[in-house]
């Protein structure tokens, strides 16, 4: 029995263990940094902790830290505060896109012929072979003036050469970055969600009279709320801090919270600013989290 409790508690400690080592540890560390004050020095922060002067030097160091830099982020009369608002927004308006567009690849392939699955599957996988900066560069080139878009629309007539689309470095280009890049993320936990769901369940819908739209309103629709929820969160998250797709392919007026945490830390070396920057957006990030796991519980309690 010893041995038994003992495996358990092994197999409990080492998800713990990962957890502290590769995110609570880093956190504290960004957390004290955005306590800190800005210096000309290396690092570029103050105070530091000298662990050969003891615990006096831990005493002495605490008492200099202070919430300024996060009384600084949350003033009105710099940037950050719309920086946030633009990145949920944008974030959010990707988010609702990427399952406009997912919902029905998913649909699809959890009713395709089980023998086609796998390979629908690894083609909605495929992107993930090629770097993702690559792939977010190939749309420059294609939403650029002088693109493939631009020279398709061209010689179908659509447009004039001196007219044409100014579709990069505008918020329509990292929606449509946004939208390709994360779309595998959308497909994935729909698929799991519609794949499994119990087809027969449809067919006493339909055998009762039910029209198709409405039973899957009714039976198809809340049985793939699961993979809904989840698929927007493995969206919604990671588009809130994304910096590479709005650098690349928005313009100087996309304002996103990546691109100033960038601008802030390597630009104008203020650790200290972009550390508490950093941890806003965490605990902003935190909330459909906490939010999504009360629903997981509150289904679980109900079966």
């Amino acid at each position: 029995m010893a041995s038994k409790a003992t495996g358990r508690w092994l197999v409990l400690a080492v998800p713990y263990l990962w957890l502290l080592a590769l995110f609570l540890v880093p956190f504290l560390i960004v957390f004290k940094i955005s306590l800190s004050q800005d210096a000309i020095a290396q690092p570029p922060y103050l105070p530091t902790f000298d662990l050969s002067e003891g615990w006096a030097a831990f005493k002495e160091a605490f008492a200099e830290l202070s919430f300024e830099n996060y009384g600084y982020v949350l003033s009105w009369d710099n940037e950050f505060i719309e920086a946030y608002g633009s990145s949920l927004w944008i974030a959010g308006i990707s988010t609702i896109l990427l399952l406009m567009v997912g919902y029905p690849i998913a649909y699809g392939m959890a009713r395709a012929p089980k023998s086609i699955r796998p390979t629908l599957l690894m083609l909605v996988i495929l992107p993930f072979w090629t770097s993702f900066l690559i792939r977010v560069y190939a749309w420059i080139g294609i939403l650029s003036p002088e693109g493939l878009l631009n020279q398709l629309l061209f010689a179908l007539g659509i447009i004039g050469r001196d007219t044409p689309l100014q579709i990069l470095n505008t918020d329509t280009a990292v929606y449509i970055g946004i939208v390709y890049s994360y779309l595998p993320f959308m497909i994935l936990p729909l698929y799991a969600a519609l794949e499994k769901m119990d087809e027969t369940l449809l067919e006493a819908a339909a055998d009762l009279g039910c029209p198709p739209l409405a039973a899957f309103w009714k039976i198809t629709w809340p049985l793939s709320l699961p993979g809904v929820f989840a698929g927007c969160l493995l969206c919604f998250i990671p588009a809130v801090g994304e910096f590479v797709i709005p650098d690349l392919l928005g313009g100087s007026d996309t304002l996103m919270i990546g691109k100033v945490l960038w601008t802030e830390f390597s630009v104008n070396r203020s650790w200290t600013v972009s550390s508490a920057v950093a941890v806003l957006l965490l605990l902003v990030l935190v909330i459909p989290i906490v939010f999504y796991q009360n629903l997981q519980a509150r289904e679980v309690e109900r079966r």
